[in-house]
């Protein structure tokens, strides 16, 4: 049976225009620190979408095992690495990212526990926007996917970073992307959900095709900020990009 948390109160909409994909990463980490160090009692969630293809690399990703470096520079797409695990994802245009950042000031739930209270009220909320209840389901440890006539496709996948005392977890909505593009520079995952049965990318991954407005809408029927927020820590995302998200040593650790 999934454990069912309590509510945080005072969720707020972080309204912020950030350039890079550099930023928005060390945005979402600089924001963990936040709630880690008890400086925000309130949840944060966020949407944004990258302007050009950017291959996001999970922290604990090997970048051979999972990346086509080749193909990449070909198809000018940059290789970044993200605060959180998780295998690696393709963004860009048509691919909505959402976060959400929450304090838990005695002490972080279960991983499984983290997920449900993500991806079910998402679920939800994208199925509503579909119009048909049900129409997006939970699968693997962290997917959404939807089913079409050739099966299950997947059209969302998520990570998490867990302090003691906060939980950032984020992830992509595929709507309107170029899925080829996935296929032309990911290789195939080192590990894989029991419901890919080894499908390539290509007949694996479907797009949402709600538009924007729609997705962003659902966001924020899942997570129900109650007011919008439109400071962010500046002088801790500098820092980071400093130290890690403008290093390349720092994406091809591994």
């Amino acid at each position: 049976m999934r454990q069912r948390l309590p509510p945080q109160p005072g969720a707020v909409w972080l309204d912020v225009v950030v350039d890079t994909v550099e930023e928005q990463l060390a945005l979402d980490e600089a924001l963990l620190d936040e709630a880690h160090e008890g400086l925000t009692s309130a949840t944060v969630v966020r949407t944004w979408m990258a302007r050009e293809p950017v291959v996001v690399v999970g922290s604990s990703s090997r970048l051979d095992d999972e990346v086509d470096l080749a193909a990449c520079r070909a198809a000018g797409a940059r290789v970044v690495r993200r605060p959180s695990g998780g295998l690696t994802v393709v963004l860009g245009p048509g691919c909505l990212m959402w976060s959400v950042i929450e304090p838990w000031p005695d002490g972080a739930p279960p991983i499984e526990a983290i997920h449900a209270r993500m991806l079910d009220p998402l679920c939800t909320a994208l199925s509503l926007a579909i119009g048909a209840p049900g129409a997006v389901e939970r699968r693997g440890s962290s997917d959404l996917v939807v089913r079409e006539a050739d099966g299950l496709r997947k059209v969302s996948g998520n990570a998490l970073r867990v302090r003691r005392h906060g939980v950032l977890y984020h992830g992509t909505l595929l709507d309107q992307f170029d899925l080829d593009l996935i296929g032309r520079i990911l290789r195939h995952p080192p590990r894989e959900p029991a419901y890919r049965a080894g499908r390539p990318h290509g007949s694996f991954l479907a797009n949402l095709n709600l538009g924007v407005a729609a997705l962003e809408a659902a966001v924020r029927r899942a997570f129900a900020p109650a007011c919008n927020r439109t400071a962010w820590p500046r002088e801790r995302v500098a820092r980071l990009i400093a130290e890690r998200y403008a290093d390349p040593a720092w994406t091809s650790r591994l």
